[in-house]
């Protein structure tokens, strides 16, 4: 049976069998979203394919604790993990994103809530058996940069061994304290605001089925260093700084959000050259300059200094040549 009847099936059985249907939203994943309509009712069905990565029942067990946090994720209103479908409570369309489109004076406040959602979330126990990675994982999740952007723009995949021993190096020294629980994916696409809830509430929660233990810093860096937007330096900066003295955290914390932030924009540069390379998307390479820019203001801070000298040996500037190079060898999607 395919895809779309299995999920009919599912959402038949839920009691949204006569529901109007129509696509919501994709991502870099497998999963898609689809807008179920029935009469003044809405609901999200999620398709997450088995054995593809993503897992709706950690969606679920991870939705169950934000929502016990006073935190809007999504309720969740029938599951089939067997399948991989789930049926969710539809949080709207008022994405940060595409409000700030509209409205940019928005942009100072939404990103305080969810700098305070953070903060509360990491001031709050985690889940018990979370992955748990050490300095040395973080820094070899960024050898991606080698991996696929590298080889792509050079032919060559080069010895990753200096930048990754440099790289744990930094983490080790800056950002390898108490771990808290991180979303990983936390920016403007994933937030939604909800002006009719109360306090933190306000800030709805998506794609979070991959939160693990992290350094408090991680998630501050992926929302305030959007591969997807550019956020306002000043905007950055204050958010970070309230942040940072809303957590107790002292001077030290800038360093640990450089190197955060340039540990991040590494593996994302080299995801989305493989994005194009792997998975026929070439439509990531686009994002690229925006993340290399990121990556070259958080190499600036001195403590990155010795990783600065490494990436600029190793790793071409994502100029348009070298951008059609990966391009190329982006394999052509099947009639």
């Amino acid at each position: 049976m395919n895809r779309r009847a299995l999920s009919d099936a599912f959402v038949q059985r839920a009691g949204w069998g006569a529901a109007q249907r129509g696509f919501l939203a994709g991502d870099a994943s497998d999963r898609s979203y689809d807008r179920l309509r029935l009469g003044p009712k809405s609901a999200v069905l999620m398709d997450a394919p088995p054995g593809k990565g993503d897992d709706p029942a950690d969606f679920i067990a991870m939705a169950r604790h934000l929502r016990g946090l006073g935190l809007s994720a999504p309720a969740i209103l029938a599951e089939d993990l067997s399948n991989g479908f789930l049926l969710l409570e539809d949080l709207g369309d008022a994405i940060f994103a595409r409000l700030l489109e509209r409205d940019p004076a928005q942009e100072p406040a939404l990103y305080h809530e969810a700098a305070g959602v953070l903060a509360h979330l990491q001031a709050s126990p985690a889940p018990n058996g979370l992955p748990d990675l050490s300095a040395h994982d973080w820094a070899a999740a960024a050898g991606f940069a080698y991996d696929w952007y590298r080889r792509g723009v050079t032919g060559s995949v080069g010895d990753s061994g200096p930048f990754i021993a440099t790289l744990t190096g930094l983490l080790q020294r800056h950002a390898d304290g108490p771990r808290v629980l991180i979303l990983r994916d936390y920016h403007a696409e994933n937030l939604l605001w909800l002006p009719d809830r109360q306090g933190l509430a306000r800030v709805g929660l998506l794609d979070f089925q991959l939160g693990q233990m992290g350094q408090p810093g991680y998630d501050l860096v992926s929302l305030l260093q959007d591969a997807r937007r550019d956020v306002p330096a000043a905007i950055e900066i204050a958010t970070r700084d309230g942040f940072r003295d809303r957590i107790g955290a002292g001077s030290a914390f800038d360093a640990a959000y450089a190197v955060l932030g340039a540990q991040r924009a590494l593996r994302i540069i080299g995801i989305f050259a493989r994005l194009c390379m792997f998975g026929g998307k070439p439509g990531y390479l686009a994002l690229i300059p925006r993340v290399w820019g990121q990556l070259q203001r958080n190499l600036a801070h001195p403590a990155l200094a010795p990783l600065a000298t490494i990436c600029a040996r190793d790793l071409p500037e994502p100029t348009p040549e070298n951008l059609n190079r990966i391009k190329a060898l982006c394999p052509i999607p099947a009639p």
